[in-house]
């Protein structure tokens, strides 16, 4: 049986593909979830879903100091944005498909797997990456099968698939963005909710004072705050933590996708 490296988050898209794979695909799944800073939450429960799925083997994999010192720092040099916003998910899914194509190449698989569906920007992203730096097959389920979302979900109540519905979003995080989109956010009318946000305060609820801060660079990265030295990936949680506080960093967009849709979707990002 030939063997698929499927990326998993452990949300639904990459659960129910466990499944699909399985069954349609006739293949044995290895899942592999790579930290780009999704926080020790996510990452423990990509982990918990994988032992409780079933796949033969599931690979977790620390990439954040290579993810801030190798692409974060060379976005903040080029001042890397899309469309008003700092690039954070598109920096990241690179990297996620390199160490994705590492897992594939140790197990001697013939396909890497992905839950992208045929609408959004990841899918080229991280097909991008599979063709140029591998000879691996690329499967794609939710796309080629055409799934809607409440066809996955449906699909995961029938094989016992126990997924958190309480966030009805599509959020993709990593140390230097979180992105939003989904569910009502769909709609420009609606005014995106307060609870969508985590990393930063409301208007209302930021610090009253005005805080200031120096930060200093060598060489076109940052590496000290207020005077203190420190590694990057340190600094920008810092910094994070202070812009949050003071109710900087949220972008609401329409994005546009490669294939000609928009999407809306909110963004909290540094600088």
């Amino acid at each position: 049986m030939d063997k698929v490296v499927l990326a998993f988050s452990g949300g639904l898209d990459t659960s129910v593909c466990v499944k699909l794979l399985e069954e349609k695909y006739d293949v044995e799944v290895i899942t592999a979830c790579v930290d780009v800073g999704q926080g020790e939450e996510e990452m423990e429960k990509a982990e918990n879903m994988a032992a409780k799925i079933g796949p033969g083997k599931h690979y977790t994999i620390d990439a954040k100091e290579e993810f801030a010192n190798e692409y974060v720092a060379r976005g903040i040099k080029a001042n890397a944005e899309y469309e008003g916003y700092p690039l954070s998910t598109a920096l990241a899914r690179p990297l996620i498909a390199q160490k994705i194509i590492e897992v594939a190449e140790k197990e001697g698989a013939t396909a890497i797997a992905h839950g992208c569906t045929g609408k959004g920007n990841d899918q080229f992203r991280f097909e991008a990456v599979i063709l140029a730096m591998s000879d691996l097959d690329v499967i794609a389920p939710i796309r080629e099968l055409n799934l809607t979302r409440t066809e996955e979900q449906a699909y995961a109540e029938e094989k016992g698939i126990k997924l958190n519905y309480d966030k009805i979003y599509s959020i993709d995080e990593n140390i230097w963005g979180r992105s939003i989109e989904g569910g009502n956010l769909e709609d420009p009318a609606n005014e995106p909710p307060e609870d969508i946000y985590e990393w930063t305060k409301s208007w209302e609820e930021a610090n009253d004072e005005p805080q200031k801060v120096t930060i200093e660079f060598e060489e076109g990265i940052p590496v000290a705050i207020d005077g203190e030295m420190m590694p990057l990936i340190e600094l920008i949680e810092k910094a994070n933590k202070i812009a949050g506080d003071n109710g900087i960093g949220r972008v609401d967009t329409i994005e546009n996708r490669m294939i000609g849709l928009k999407s809306t979707r909110h963004w909290k990002n540094l600088f």
